[in-house]
């Protein structure tokens, strides 16, 4: 039996302070569930936004303080406790408590684990140097702010979203920038290789190196800093600062401490509950049936996703529970380029191209079996918004081709039913 709040559900606690952990809390409030709610975090200060930081933040033009999510007083206004800059230790699912490093205890009738995840780390010698960076919090970015005064050669391991992301960054302040990637064409896993080859032009155009096929084996450095990063085939690359995006690890281990399921992330069902009907999984860390994936479980990691994950379980807890269905949709600024992606487009076995590459706003729609499975757009808001209102429907790759054919007008009309 599911929770839902009334006079079995009184205390919420939620580990973790991210985008899912303050919008469980804020739709709680929303929703009108008058219990206690205690959002716990490792890091200090409110709630805030990540995405700006490889951008504004790192540039300066936004501060933590812009970066919050709500602040100080919304939190009280709302009676939603934090607890900011402390660790939970344990859950004890019989007592329903949760057990703090510092030895205080809370105790829960819900417990949402939105605990995120954290930077991979890259596994080779020489990655503990100074000038080595990742960036996922504000401390890093605060740190990397540091690290890239009077630097003139930057090294990238990785060609992901956040890869690429710095590396527009570091182009733009004149940066010589290398991006070495073990696969063979930017951000691989998610585009379409038409998508991919654009993003990879565009930032060749701007200055930066890439190296594909490149598995990095060293990081050599002069008097304990970074100086160059060695690949398979024996080249050195030399850098002043080494940024490393390898992608993200979820935060599991306080739900395998609990005897929770996890593969790859917390396991949860289609309601977000876990194998314990008083916890819930969310965001970044909750591994969940993609209903634009056939199913399939696993984790998506964006803002967008934990957010509505969040809104799921405040629901459910106030009486309204709903199967999580959103469209998942995701962005990436780089440089002047705006990369929008609804659905899931990998993988796909047929993509069809909507609009011109060379005038760099356009957008790929990506098929699998003969139904569409995302929509990937450069510079193209009108196409991303139409995209997220045509997954699941039956919009065949003629009638994404057909440039005279008025998608936003298609996708309101029952031209495209289910």
């Amino acid at each position: 039996m599911r929770e839902r709040a009334g006079d079995s559900c009184r205390h919420v606690v939620v580990i973790g302070t991210g985008q899912g952990g303050f919008q469980v809390a804020a739709s709680l409030r929303d929703n009108g569930f008058a219990g206690s709610i205690h959002l716990i975090g490792d890091e200090d200060g409110l709630p805030y936004q990540r995405p700006p930081l490889s951008k504004a933040y790192l540039a300066g033009t936004t501060d933590r303080t812009t970066l919050a999510l709500r602040p100080a007083s919304f939190f009280a206004q709302a009676a939603i406790d934090i607890s900011a800059g402390r660790r939970v230790a344990r859950i004890d699912r019989t007592g329903h408590t949760v057990a703090l490093a510092d030895g205080a205890i809370l105790p829960y009738d819900h417990l949402v684990l939105a605990t995120g995840a954290r930077n991979r780390l890259l596994p080779v010698q020489g990655a503990e140097l100074d000038g080595v960076a990742y960036l996922r919090t504000a401390a890093e970015g605060d740190a990397l702010r540091q690290k890239l005064s009077g630097l003139k050669r930057v090294v990238i391991v990785g060609a992901g979203f956040i890869g690429l992301e710095l590396a527009a960054f570091a182009a733009a302040r004149g940066l010589d920038v290398t991006v070495l990637e073990a696969a063979s064409r930017p951000m691989a896993r998610a585009l379409s290789d038409t998508m991919s080859s654009f993003f990879r032009r565009a930032h060749e155009a701007a200055g930066v190196r890439f190296v594909f096929n490149a598995a990095v084996t060293c990081i050599h450095g002069i008097n304990g800093r970074a100086s160059a990063v060695e690949t398979a085939d024996g080249t050195r690359h030399a850098a002043d600062l080494v940024l490393i995006g390898i992608g993200i690890v979820p935060n599991v281990e306080l739900a395998v401490d609990a005897g929770l399921a996890t593969d790859n992330g917390i396991v949860v069902d289609d309601h977000l509950v876990t194998g314990d009907p008083a916890i819930s999984a969310i965001g970044d860390c909750a591994a969940f049936p993609q209903p634009f994936a056939d199913g399939a479980r696993g984790r998506i990691e964006s803002v967008q996703n934990a957010v509505d994950h969040g809104r799921c379980v405040a629901a459910r807890l106030t009486g309204a529970a709903q199967p999580y269905r959103a469209v998942p949709w995701f962005w990436s600024d780089q440089g002047p380029l705006k990369l929008q992606i609804a659905g899931l487009p990998a993988p796909h076995d047929h993509h069809v191209v909507r609009g011109d590459p060379a005038s760099g706003a356009f957008s790929v729609f990506c098929f699998r079996d003969g139904r569409l499975a995302g929509v990937e757009s450069v510079n193209k808001p009108g196409d991303h918004m139409v995209g997220r209102r045509v997954l699941g429907t039956s919009l065949t790759p003629a009638q994404a081709a057909d440039l005279t054919l008025d998608l936003k007008a298609l996708a309101s009309t029952k031209a495209v039913a289910a």
